[in-house]
């Protein structure tokens, strides 16, 4: 059974805290709370890419001291398109590591826990339909699993993307919102920078966060970090 990890208050925009790849969301006492799903059997694939991170590009001390390889210079900043109306998304598409994935929207179970893609559907990502829609104003949540017991899953490579890399959302309305990479971090889950991840930004700008597993593994309790991707809205067609 999952077993509570620790409170999080939930951002303004309704979206909440949670952890992909060996998580779900519970809402109680007021917020929400992170926790494990209890998947420790995991064996034979290698740990998830870990991210070169930058000086420039990271968004906080905390994030974990794993080994990367040398960052490459950051590109110079793309400008932000202006927000789409609301639209759920339908796929979602990321060229540089080869993802495209189908969108499944995610609410809370009846246990207050909210549902993540099923682990048995390793290419299925997840998006949190109670927060922003990507491309709409306002941070969107979308998360996938790194691995399961089979082998690596939809979220496998998030590591190993880079500023500058593209992300692209197709939307239930026919368009595309496509967002531009601005750094990929990766937090310990007891130091998860909640303001920055679900809260950070402008209220007028559209922007992204993919979320998944991370850090080393433990059979016990599971991944100890979570490996997140911040985007923003630089096109639409």
């Amino acid at each position: 059974m999952p077993v509570p990890d620790r409170p999080h208050r939930a951002p303004r925009d309704g979206s909440g805290p949670w952890r992909a790849g060996v998580a779900a969301l519970v809402l109680a006492a007021g917020g929400l709370w992170m926790v494990h799903d209890g998947t420790t059997g995991r064996n034979g694939p290698p740990l998830p890419p870990v991210p070169a991170t930058s000086p420039a590009a990271a968004p906080s001390p905390a994030t974990v001291p794993t080994p990367a390889p040398a960052a490459a210079p950051t590109p110079p900043p793309v400008p932000a398109a202006p927000p789409l109306p609301a639209s759920p998304p339908t796929r979602i598409r990321i060229p540089s590591i080869k993802v495209d994935a189908p969108v499944t929207g995610l609410g809370l179970t009846t246990a207050r826990q909210l549902a993540t893609p099923p682990m048995e559907q390793r290419n299925l990502t997840g998006w949190y339909r109670d927060g922003a829609a990507p491309g709409a104003a306002g941070n969107a949540l979308v998360v996938g699993h790194a691995d399961n017991r089979t082998g690596p899953a939809v979220f496998y490579r998030l590591g190993l993307l880079r500023p500058g890399d593209t992300v692209e959302v197709t939307r239930k309305d026919r368009r595309t919102a496509v967002f531009t990479v601005d750094s990929v971090q990766v937090f310990p889950k007891k130091d998860f920078p909640d303001a920055l991840v679900y809260g950070g930004g402008s209220a007028d700008r559209a922007e992204l966060r993919l979320i998944t597993c991370g850090g080393k593994f433990d059979r016990k309790t599971g991944y100890e970090a979570n490996t997140v991707v911040f985007a923003h809205l630089s096109s639409t067609r």
